[in-house]
């Protein structure tokens, strides 16, 4: 929002704080036009308020409350994505500090391994789960068997399951009985009912990739937090209307 004119940050100092580049560079951006305020175009000169205001660059939000934050954990198999678990098993949400308190952002079945995002930001988490905006979502699964050429087929073009036929797929072959699966649509299981409607149950399914972020370097368990690139990539990557994922 914008505030009296001896009030808030400068909108440049604003970016440049975030690493969008140097006070010249934001400077540039804002006369260029590129940069929008709770939806007006900004001006140089302009102070906001970081807490409520809505800030963008080429229509792609610009994470700069403080209060936000984003985790990517590598989750282990046995590890359930809740808060809390009624059984007692390990949580997600407990391998992440608790302050300030985050929520997962979709889910990972409980053998389910791999990335997985933490957040506090509702409205990222919110765009990143719907399924109008199709974020990819990639996994690397063991099969029981080799699949053959027909069975890749069906996962590239659509499964029929009992909830409907699936949206066209990526499936490459890494090995004889591992593949690379990419999805966008949010359906329960859906790897695992994929691979187990081809005639292959996955013996092990592991996230790799969360639209535009990966990391392999993170060890089981461990889990790190998001650079403002990263951040910004995810908002880039649900700016505008798109075309949901699942394990």
């Amino acid at each position: 929002m914008a505030v009296p004119s001896d009030e808030g940050e400068r909108l440049q100092k604003v970016l440049a704080r975030v690493g969008i580049g140097s006070r010249r560079v934001c400077e540039d951006l804002i006369a260029e036009g590129r940069v929008t305020v709770d939806g007006e175009v900004a001006v140089l000169g302009r102070r906001v308020d970081v807490e409520t205001a809505l800030i963008e660059l080429d229509g792609a939000p610009i994470g700069v409350r403080p209060d936000l934050v984003h985790y990517l954990l590598n989750k282990p198999a046995g590890v359930v994505t809740t808060a809390d678990d009624p059984q007692g098993r390990p949580t997600v949400v407990g391998l992440v500090p608790a302050e300030p308190r985050v929520f997962p952002v979709g889910r990972l079945d409980v053998d389910t391994e791999g990335l997985l995002l933490l957040t506090n930001d509702g409205e990222l988490a919110h765009r990143l789960t719907h399924p109008s905006f199709g974020v990819e979502k990639e996994y690397v699964a063991e099969l029981e068997g080799s699949p053959s050429r027909a069975a890749l087929r069906r996962l590239r073009e659509g499964v029929e399951l009992d909830d409907g036929t699936t949206a066209p797929a990526r499936a490459a072959l890494l090995e004889p009985s591992v593949v690379r699966l990419t999805v966008h649509e949010g359906r329960n299981r859906q790897v695992r009912r994929m691979c187990d409607a081809v005639g292959h149950p996955v013996v092990r399914l592991i996230r790799t990739r969360i639209g535009p972020l990966a990391d392999r370097s993170l060890a089981p368990g461990a889990w790190r937090e998001l650079t403002g690139d990263e951040v910004r990539s995810l908002q880039r990557a649900v700016a505008g209307p798109g075309s949901g994922a699942g394990a």
